[in-house]
C-alpha cells in the first residue's frame, strides 16, 4: 500500500509524514486490496479561521470503490485524527457490504435502509436494486479554462472523473463513501449523464441530462 502525503499552500514536516504513515497503515485491516492512499494537507490563510485553518483530505484508492474523508482543525494532527475517524467508519461500512455480498444474504440498498427513517419524517424513499462493487476511478485536475477580468473572487477548479456507467444505487453507495452531498455518474440503464444528491431529511434526488 502506497501512502502519498502532499501539501497545498503549506509545507509538510517529515515528522507529520511519519505520523501519517503509521496511522494510515491500520487501514489495511478493513481492506487488504488498497492500491494507494493520497493525503493532502492545506492551510487556510484567513486569520478569522484559525480554529479550522488546517485541512486534511484522505482519498483511498482500492480495487473496489474509492473512499474519501476530510476534516479541518487548528493543527494538522487534530485534522488528521478527525478525517481518519470519518474514513474508518466509511471503510468499515464498505467491508461490511463486501462480507454481505460474499455471504448468503442479499444486501439492502440505501433507499430500503433509509425507508423507515424517511417515513418517520413524513416522506417516502424509493426502493432500488442491490449495490454492486465498481471499478476504481481516476481523476485529473485543471484550472477550469475560464478567463476572468478585473477584481473577481471566483476560483475555478476543474475535475475530470473517469468511471464506468453505474446504477442509481451504485451512485448512492459511492456518494456515501466519499462523503459528498452529490455524485455525478452515467446511468447504466438510460445512458444519460446524471447527478444523485441528498435532499432534506432522508430523501435523495436525481437529475438527468438529455440532449
Amino acid at each position: 500500500m502506497e501512502i502519498v502525503v502532499k501539501g497545498r499552500r503549506t509545507d509538510v514536516s517529515e515528522r507529520f509524514r511519519r505520523h501519517v504513515q503509521d496511522k494510515l497503515a491500520k487501514l489495511e485491516r478493513w481492506d487488504g486490496k488498497i492500491i494507494s492512499v493520497d493525503v493532502e494537507v492545506s492551510r487556510e490563510r484567513n486569520p478569522r479561521l484559525t480554529d479550522v485553518c488546517e485541512r486534511v483530505e484522505i482519498t483511498v484508492l482500492t480495487r473496489g470503490a474509492t473512499v474519501r474523508a476530510e476534516a479541518a482543525a487548528a493543527d494538522p494532527y487534530a485534522a488528521l485524527d478527525l478525517a481518519y475517524g470519518k474514513l474508518e467508519v466509511r471503510m468499515r461500512k464498505a467491508a461490511d457490504r463486501r462480507r454481505v455480498h460474499h455471504g448468503s444474504r442479499t444486501p439492502v440498498s440505501v433507499a430500503m435502509a433509509t425507508a423507515p427513517l424517511a417515513s418517520a419524517n413524513g416522506s417516502s424513499a424509493k426502493s432500488a436494486a442491490a449495490v454492486l462493487e465498481v471499478d476504481e476511478d481516476m481523476m485529473s485536475w485543471g484550472d477550469g479554462g475560464l478567463d476572468v477580468e478585473g477584481d473577481c473572487p471566483m476560483v475555478v477548479r476543474e475535475k475530470t472523473h473517469h468511471a464506468a456507467p453505474m446504477t442509481l444505487d451504485q451512485a448512492l453507495y459511492q456518494m456515501e463513501l466519499v462523503g459528498h452531498d452529490f455524485f455525478l455518474f452515467v446511468d447504466a440503464d438510460s445512458g444519460l449523464p446524471s447527478v444523485v444528491y441528498r435532499r432534506h431529511g432522508y430523501d435523495y434526488g436525481v437529475i438527468r441530462l438529455q440532449t
